[in-house]
């Protein structure tokens, strides 16, 4: 452990000093503008940000929650105890805590010596993760829930990997980065968290608390797997045969399920896709427009610049300096 790192974590922050000092309860209006309690990342994040690390405050009960962003919480020394769903965990050091939007929560004050980091993470942030990640897996499932779940399900995955050093390693990387950001830190991070997420799926043993997958919830996972490989001729109808459904029931099931439509699903792909090759190749735009699946450029265009405000080109000057 890294005995500085847990010094500068034990210090008092301004939000603990005043609860210790004035004996409050926790101020809602730091965390949410919204009636009920959910914690909003723009309370929390940068605007130009994808992922943070904060420190848990301390001290004080948080009464139960909902975030509208996906946290990881990760013990850096002592314990947290909360209560997810229904069921009581007490977390120890090393563990992790994967929550996504969906799912309430209450913790339990802290004591001093109990330092938790909580990761900040917006739910884009997993479409890059996810493309490098397998599909038979409960990462790739937790993800597709965050990502697309309409039906706002709860969902959370408990690792108890203190033992497992690599593990270790790397979220301490992912905190150095974050803490002490550099010009290549964007990258780092996500390469990191791609690590992370891969040892995670390796040491699928350490994984202490699930969810059984529910009928529906195997049918969006065999259509993500679907897209993820087929995305530049995806069919319906063949994913239809090929899971033993109608075209029609199957094309409901996905719209119910994630509020997006097969062909919106396939598209949301394809230009995470073209994104990821204008960010880290030197293919032309037209050689991504072939790749990507699509046949028309002026469409490609309008799209692109629909969904990331920018057009390919602006994106790629924007990624080079």
């Amino acid at each position: 452990m890294n005995h500085d790192l847990l010094q500068e974590f034990m210090e008092l922050n301004e939000e603990e000093r005043a609860i210790l000092e004035q004996k409050k309860e926790i101020k809602k209006d730091l965390y949410t503008s919204q009636r009920s309690f959910v914690i909003e990342s723009e309370k929390l994040l940068d605007h130009d940000k994808m992922i943070m690390v904060r420190k848990h405050t301390r001290f004080v009960d948080f009464p139960k929650h909902r975030h509208d962003y996906i946290e990881i919480n990760y013990v850096f020394h002592g314990e947290l105890r909360q209560t997810v769903g229904d069921e009581k965990i007490c977390l120890k050091k090393g563990e992790l805590l994967f929550l996504n939007q969906h799912i309430d929560h209450e913790i339990e004050a802290s004591g001093k010596e109990d330092i938790i980091i909580n990761f900040i993470i917006q739910p884009q942030f997993f479409e890059y993760i996810f493309s490098f990640l397998s599909t038979d897996n409960w990462i790739s499932n937790f993800i597709i829930n965050s990502l697309y779940n309409s039906t706002q399900d709860g969902h959370f995955l408990y690792f108890a990997v203190a033992e497992v050093e690599i593990i270790q390693k790397v979220i301490g990387r992912i905190i150095d980065e974050i803490r002490n950001p550099s010009l290549l830190s964007d990258s780092s991070i996500k390469l990191y968290m791609g690590m992370l997420m891969i040892e995670l799926i390796k040491h699928s043993e350490k994984l202490k608390k699930n969810e059984h997958y529910s009928s529906r919830q195997f049918i969006m996972l065999e259509t993500m797997k679907y897209i993820d490989k087929n995305y530049r001729n995806a069919s319906l109808y063949e994913l239809a045969k090929q899971l033993n459904q109608s075209y029609h029931s199957l094309s409901k099931h996905i719209k119910n399920a994630t509020n997006y439509t097969f062909k919106s699903l396939v598209q949301e792909k394809r230009l995470t896709i073209a994104r990821q090759l204008l960010e880290n190749t030197d293919l032309s735009i037209a050689e991504i427009v072939d790749r990507t699946g699509y046949d028309n450029v002026s469409y490609f265009y309008r799209i692109f610049r629909d969904k990331y405000g920018h057009t390919p080109k602006e994106l790629r000057e924007q990624s080079e300096q």
